[in-house]
């Protein structure tokens, strides 16, 4: 009969873990170890864990004001050479079905997310083997040139990588470019699970999980906010999701003190239909409710210096959602007036403006529009209640 080291493991841990001191540890907003973290999601009560995430967001978010925000998602290109086993978005370099955008279709785009109240482009493509620096810096400058009001918080870690190794230069130039050149901030796009034991297996073609940590130290350096995510429920061990909540921790307290550095941290949970991890090699997404709610409770556990949690109701759904602005979440993140990549895989949700309002009020908060950098912002006059899908 074999050795069930999990078990053991935690066995041996509850020796010398109790879960109410590391409980009243977070609550005095000490740094958890990756081994306290994994006790405690083995070992507490999600009611417990959902309190003293509350606890925290009460301290670092102390209204009771819920944020949300109106922008759209905007594909530069779906060529890439990275071949995510979790993408169903992306085509090869030459595919009929391939595409750049053209400035025409940004321009009718922007334009729309104006109309509709927006103030930001959440702009991500692929890794296209030909789209290098220049590519990148004068569309950025083009955009801002014809829309100066509009944030554009684009490409992520990943793209910063590939444009380096294309280009031959460092991170912190590419980076010094784009800011430059009109980026307004680095979404935390790309970081899946940061272990490269994972990234081998789902994303291959990528940047590594210290690389994708080394741009993101540089974007802090150059004052670049950026935002942190996290895709679970995979092939990851509960291990690895502590490990890279650990990292980003870590990077967040390297920051020049006034950086905002990571202004955010947004958790989901992998979504799989149709994807090769699927189709393949039979990975499901069966993360429940309750884990997606103990998850989110322990991101804001394990991360005290990151202010806000977004709870993602595009893969979870509604009433998921809800119960985490009650465990730690402050944020219902964006109605993403068009989305394309975690759609492809199956995430079914969406929320109008009056919508994600609605469901703020009914878990009890207030909600309130904010922009990129969680300034809030009036609602727009003749707001439209609508969203737009490809």
């Amino acid at each position: 009969m074999g050795i069930n080291f999990t078990i053991l493991h935690l066995e041996l841990a509850s020796l010398y873990m109790n879960t109410a001191d590391l409980l009243q540890r977070a609550l005095n907003f000490e740094f958890l170890t990756q081994e306290e973290g994994v006790f405690l999601f083995h070992q507490a009560k999600t009611a417990e864990l959902a309190y003293v995430a509350n606890e925290l967001r009460k301290i670092q978010v102390p209204s009771n004001k819920v944020t949300w925000q109106i922008d759209r998602n905007v594909n530069t290109t779906n060529v890439c050479i990275a071949n995510c086993k979790f993408c169903n978005f992306f085509r090869r370099p030459g595919h009929e079905e391939s595409y750049i955008t053209d400035i025409e279709t940004y321009k009718q785009k922007i334009e729309e997310t104006i109309q509709l109240g927006g103030d930001q482009l959440l702009l991500q493509g692929g890794h296209h083997p030909d789209l290098g620096l220049a590519f990148y810096s004068n569309l950025f400058k083009e955009l801002k040139s014809l829309y100066p009001e509009v944030k554009l918080h684009a490409l992520g870690p990943p793209e910063i990588a590939h444009v380096a190794k294309l280009e031959g230069i460092s991170h912190t130039e590419v980076l010094k470019e784009l800011k430059a050149s009109g980026l307004d901030s680095l979404p935390g796009a790309g970081a899946e699970i940061l272990n490269d034991r994972v990234r081998r297996l789902i994303s291959k073609g990528k940047c590594g999980g210290q690389e994708w940590l080394d741009v993101m130290r540089a974007a802090h350096q150059l004052d670049i906010t950026t935002s942190a995510t996290m895709m679970f429920g995979h092939i990851e061990t509960i291990e690895e999701r502590f490990e890279h909540l650990v990292w980003l921790r870590e990077v967040q307290s390297e920051k020049p003190a006034e950086a905002n550095g990571f202004l955010a941290f947004i958790p989901w949970p992998f979504q799989d239909d149709g994807t090769l991890l699927r189709r393949i090699r039979g990975i499901r997404n069966e993360v429940s409710g309750d884990e997606y709610i103990r998850m989110l409770a322990l991101s804001r556990i394990m991360l005290p210096n990151i202010k806000n949690i977004q709870a993602s109701w595009l893969t979870v759904g509604k009433s998921v959602a809800q119960l985490c602005l009650h465990a730690g979440a402050n944020d219902f993140g964006s109605i993403m007036i068009e989305e394309n990549v975690v759609s492809a895989a199956g995430a079914p949700h969406r929320f109008t403006a009056n919508g994600i309002q609605q469901a703020i009020r009914e878990a009890g908060f207030e909600p309130q529009l904010r922009g990129q950098k969680y300034n809030y912002r009036e609602l727009p006059e003749n707001l439209v209640d609508q969203v737009i899908t490809y």
